[in-house]
């Protein structure tokens, strides 16, 4: 069997596009390269990207891939962590860049100085915006679960945990953490990807 030497490089974050990454590559067994990057050693490494972003995918003989969606599918299909029905591959993809929306959403209030503002914007997020994001997660979660696909882990479950897990984790300043009482299917995936014996693994080590 061909044996792919992989390198993932993106910053040391516990929730974010390079960690949904690292897990997905950990879950399917595929022994890779995490390259933690330093923030004072990524202006020489920006230019150097794809996109001038990270997370970026390497393998050898293949130029690099960057964008966590992308890297996720490909992963996913490799793996067995994405559907092979196209219309099944559709609807898990379109959780993903629902995702990469709700991160969007709130990227711009991570760069306000002024704390009263950084508390209004945060506020009214936290009252309408993201319980409204995750009311419309639930509503295309509509098998058994836990997961999306039912039993079975896919990437997709992947990128929802790990975007949850920012929002419920207590970091995000004026953001309860109970923004997604209302949404249970959602609050169920996070808890089965959490306790998936891969995913307890990665973070015992």
């Amino acid at each position: 069997m061909l044996t792919r030497m992989i390198k993932l490089s993106y910053f040391d974050m516990p929730v974010s596009r390079g960690e949904e990454c690292r897990l997905a590559l950990h879950i399917a067994g595929i022994p890779f390269e995490d390259h933690r990057v330093k923030f004072p050693d990524w202006p020489a490494m920006k230019a150097g990207t794809p996109f001038g972003a990270l997370p970026v995918y390497e393998e050898d003989g293949k130029p690099p891939i960057a964008q966590s969606n992308a890297i996720l599918v490909l992963v996913g299909r490799r793996h067995g962590l994405h559907p092979t029905d196209l219309f099944e591959a559709a609807r898990h993809e379109a959780l993903l860049a629902a995702c990469e929306e709700l991160r969007m959403t709130l990227s711009p209030s991570l760069a306000i100085k002024d704390a009263a503002e950084k508390e209004r914007v945060r506020t009214e997020l936290a009252r309408s915006t993201i319980p409204q994001w995750g009311a419309m997660i639930d509503r295309q979660l509509t098998g058994p679960g836990p997961f999306v696909a039912g039993d079975q882990i896919h990437v997709a479950d992947i990128k929802l945990y790990v975007v949850t897990k920012w929002f419920l984790s207590g970091v995000l300043d004026h953001i309860p953490t109970t923004v997604f009482a209302d949404a249970p299917k959602l609050t169920r995936l996070h808890d089965a990807v959490k306790a998936h014996p891969a995913v307890v693994a990665w973070y015992a080590r």
